[in-house]
C-alpha cells in the first residue's frame, strides 16, 4: 500500500518505548541518570560543564556528535515548575553551548528542545533536560538513510574533553 507520507523509521529507539534502561520510578536519585551524572566520574557521567542551578553533559545516544543536554540539577520534570534562577541558568547554559559547539566544530545549526512528559518522546520525563543538537548541512547521508547506521567520528570522552576544556573560555557578551 502507498500513501502520500515519507517515513522515518527508527527501531533503535523502541529500547526507549519498552522502557529498557530507564529509571524504574519517578523519584529522585541512584535511579535516576540525570541525578547520578554531576556526581560520577568525569569519563562515566560525560558532565561538560555544572553551574549553580544546572549543568551540562554529552547524551549518551547522541543524535550527533557533540549532542548536549541541560539539566537542573533538581529533580523536576515539567518546565513550568523551574525557579527563575533555574531558567536564566538554563538559558545560559543552552547559549553558552551553541556558542562552544560552534567554536570547536563548525556547527552551521542546532536542534534545540525539550520533550515534557512520556508520551512527547521524553525518555526519562523526570527529570527535565534540554537537548542541544548540532547539524551541519550534509549530516543525514547515505550511513543513517540506507545503512540504518549513524556515525559519529568522535568517542564521546574526547568530546566531552574538547567541549569542556572550550567552555569556560567563551564569552557570551
Amino acid at each position: 500500500m502507498t500513501d502520500a507520507w515519507e517515513r522515518l523509521y527508527t527501531p533503535h529507539r523502541m529500547i526507549y518505548l519498552r522502557g529498557e534502561g530507564k529509571p524504574t520510578t519517578d523519584a529522585a536519585g541512584d535511579d535516576c541518570p540525570f541525578c547520578r551524572a554531576p556526581a560520577a566520574p568525569i569519563d562515566e557521567g560525560l558532565v561538560v560543564a555544572r553551574g549553580e542551578h544546572v549543568y551540562a553533559l554529552l547524551n549518551l545516544y547522541p543524535y550527533n556528535s557533540g549532542h548536549l543536554m541541560v539539566c537542573p540539577f533538581r529533580h523536576v520534570g515539567d518546565y513550568p515548575l523551574l525557579t527563575d534562577d533555574e531558567v536564566a541558568e538554563l538559558a545560559e547554559f543552552t547559549q553558552r553551548a551553541m556558542v562552544v559547539l560552534r567554536t570547536v566544530s563548525g556547527a552551521q545549526g542546532f536542534n534545540i528542545g525539550m520533550n515534557q512528559g512520556p508520551v512527547s518522546g521524553a525518555g526519562i520525563s523526570a527529570h527535565l533536560h534540554q537537548h542541544v543538537v548540532p547539524r551541519w548541512g550534509g549530516d543525514t547521508n547515505f550511513m543513517p538513510i540506507v545503512g540504518g547506521t549513524k556515525v559519529i567520528p568522535q568517542l564521546l570522552a574526547d568530546t566531552r574533553d574538547l567541549l569542556a576544556t572550550e567552555w569556560d573560555q567563551v564569552s557570551l557578551r
